[in-house]
């Protein structure tokens, strides 16, 4: 047995790790797409380090383009085998990619206007649209606690992470000529206590982890004071100061969270009388797929669905789809809030919001998740106090208030717990992926306190070969 790392190594996008067994079987976990990194991911995203025809299935933790981004570039360059996740998870790719798709094209422009300039040759797209419908036709579905074989040799079973709607970690289980082993990939873990799923649920004794560590150095804000930070900033931006709050947010999971929030809030009377635009295509669509998965739900939601009839509609929210609507938002002088993607704010329509919006002392942009620290989120969580965006330097004059209460991604106490259904000592080794070094290596001293002795943090490209 191999396990190969060909991305989120020491970083926290691009997440892709190959394993093959002893009859040639190769299998990878994910295929995501390399983000925020400038001309660096732009490279990293053209070249996989492996043969896409040589790869025989896919096995997906969850939509997020960091870990399927790159699966319709797999197809292109020749992958011929089958992708399988969840049912939610499939919903989620179709749309997801397809924006994805349209991103390519968009980014790729500008990049290669700046190439021409520079008299540098032109780069063709990641994937089409074309790319992305033909690689719909390689997924297949399979629920939690399914155990599936593909072969005589390898067994997985998908277990829900709680990170996203159709998140999982991946059980898989390996038969060779050396005996049975058993591998866990955690995917992204999500965090227990989850306002809309459920929380992460136990796996099996494993011998090998492949353990993400996004938020390894440090512990969230006590989520049980997110609604009442958010409505504080709502007041004070819009009823006091007469500004806007711009939420770059991920379309999926994110803004469903802050849309149910502010929903309750309405709902009790508290939210004060001024409209709310979740301007994201892709966001409106996800909230639809969302909706059409409610068994993943927790019992809480799903008994406020039963009171209120929907936890995503309230009077004075809006889904704006139109780029002529979304631009009027830019001129528009009344107080409001706005959710736009992307979360990370390096592309799509918040980033414009964010140009319009940012020079003005009455306005609040709210980051509520990971940002790496290359992109402009990124900038804004540092408080840097001039950013540059779409080639222009601005001056961060609006407020800029961080809530990782939000954030889908479990800190380090919760994913100590999250494990905590291992017996630290029958787990052979842990690789930490899905993380910056400086965050991994804060990581592994918490995991060596916990029991957890064999652990390493993979370099890009780098193989354990079990004998």
């Amino acid at each position: 047995m191999r396990i190969s790392f060909y991305g989120a190594a020491r970083l926290v996008t691009g997440s892709k790790h190959l394993i093959e067994t002893e009859s040639g079987l190769r299998v990878l976990l994910d295929c995501g797409l390399f983000q925020g990194g400038g001309s660096d991911s732009h490279e990293l995203n053209r070249h996989f380090g492996f043969d896409p025809a040589s790869i025989d299935h896919v096995v997906l933790s969850h939509a997020h383009i960091d870990h399927s981004g790159l699966l319709p570039r797999l197809v292109a360059q020749g992958f011929e085998g089958k992708i399988w996740t969840t049912p939610a998870s499939v919903d989620l790719c179709e749309i997801m990619l397809m924006d994805s798709a349209y991103i390519q094209e968009n980014d790729l422009r500008r990049v290669n206007e700046r190439r021409k300039r520079r008299g540098e040759s032109i780069l063709d797209p990641l994937y089409t649209v074309d790319d992305v419908e033909k690689t719909l036709t390689h997924f297949r579905e399979v629920g939690y606690r399914q155990e599936h074989r593909l072969n005589d040799e390898f067994s997985f079973t998908f277990y829900d992470s709680g990170h996203i709607i159709g998140s999982a970690g991946i059980y898989m289980e390996i038969v060779e000529s050396t005996g049975r082993e058993t591998i866990f990939f955690t995917g992204d873990i999500g965090r227990k206590g989850d306002i809309i799923l459920h929380d992460p649920e136990p796996f099996p004794q494993a011998n090998f982890i492949i353990c993400e560590s996004t938020y390894g150095d440090r512990l969230h804000d006590d989520a049980s004071h997110a609604a009442a930070q958010l409505l504080r900033t709502v007041y004070e931006t819009c009823v006091i100061n007469k500004g806007k709050v711009i939420i770059p947010a991920f379309s999926v999971d994110r803004t469903q969270e802050i849309i149910y929030m502010l929903d309750k809030m309405h709902s009790e009377g508290k939210l004060p009388a001024i409209e709310v635009f979740v301007d994201s295509p892709l966001s409106v669509k996800a909230t639809k797929v969302m909706q059409k998965h409610e068994a993943d739900f927790n019992p809480a939601i799903l008994e406020y669905i039963k009171k209120d009839g929907d936890a995503f509609c309230f009077p004075g929210l809006h889904y704006i789809t139109e780029v002529e609507a979304s631009k009027a938002l830019n001129h528009r002088k009344e107080p409001c809030i706005i959710i736009s993607a992307s979360g990370m704010a390096e592309a799509g329509r918040v980033k414009h919001h964010i140009f319009n919006s940012i020079e003005k002392e009455k306005n609040c942009i709210l980051i509520v998740g990971y940002a790496s620290p290359s992109s402009l989120g990124g900038a804004l969580r540092r408080g840097e106090k001039l950013v540059r965006i779409f080639g222009k330097d601005l001056e961060v004059k609006a407020r800029v208030e961080v809530m990782d209460a939000f954030s889908a991604h479990a800190d380090y106490l919760e994913m100590l717990e999250y494990l905590s259904c291992q017996d630290a000592s029958k787990v052979s080794k842990v690789f930490l992926v899905h993380g910056e070094y400086d965050t991994q290596m804060a990581f592994k001293l918490k995991l060596i306190e916990a029991g957890f002795y064999h652990i390493e943090i993979p370099e890009l490209g780098d193989t354990y070969e079990h004998p």
